[in-house]
């Protein structure tokens, strides 16, 4: 009896994961999800977000160039740093189906999947001793209620965080769902550490 002849690999690819996905300026709905705040200027808008580590710039500018979007980003004091895109009408679908006038909502029937929770995971994700935990927008408790139902679809219920427990974010706890959100981010980005990545240590 002949040995069978070697094949490749293949591993089945997540239907909501990133490498299912192609990039797509959509996908910064992930970073609204969080704290990101979307501006409306006539037919254009622009995306930012508050980081609070250099990798995390590094990372996000370069996703956002991989979708076509130009990045710019401003040093703040205590470690903290602004990234945002510039002004263009690639991302006025993202204002308009996410601002109510001024205020952030998510639009009905609001999603995430692989590469927003990727982008989410880059600017406000944190590893903690008990899971991993996603930021939230401190001032955007409209949102809340809606983004945990979202991950709540994707297989990632969280156990959201009020300020004085560390959030306002959602807790995601237990080896099977830490897999689950390990698998949706995709691999690790290069000047992102492994101690801060879904499944970067292990």
């Amino acid at each position: 009896m002949t040995d069978a002849p070697d094949r490749p690999v293949v591993r089945q690819l997540s239907l909501f994961g990133v490498e299912a996905n192609d990039p797509a300026t959509a996908d910064l709905a992930g970073l609204l999800a969080g704290p990101g705040e979307v501006v409306r200027m006539g037919g254009t808008a622009r995306v930012s977000i508050v980081v609070d580590a250099a990798w995390r710039v590094h990372v996000l500018v370069a996703e956002l160039a991989r979708r076509g979007l130009t990045a710019s980003w401003i040093g703040r004091v205590e470690e903290q740093h602004g990234v945002r895109t510039s002004y263009t009408t690639r991302l006025a679908p993202l204002s308009a189906s996410w601002l109510r006038g001024a205020v952030k909502r998510p639009p009905p029937g609001f999603f995430l999947n692989g590469p927003r929770l990727r982008l989410w995971a880059a600017a406000a994700g944190r590893v903690e001793q008990f899971g991993f935990v996603l930021r939230l927008g401190p001032a955007d408790e409209g949102c809340w209620e809606a983004v945990g139902a979202a991950l709540a679809a994707i297989g990632l219920p969280g156990v959201l965080l009020d300020p004085g427990a560390g959030g306002p974010g959602y807790r995601i706890t237990g080896r099977r769902r830490l897999a689950r959100l390990a698998e949706l981010v995709g691999d690790r980005p290069p000047a992102a550490p492994p101690a801060q990545w879904p499944g970067g240590a292990a």
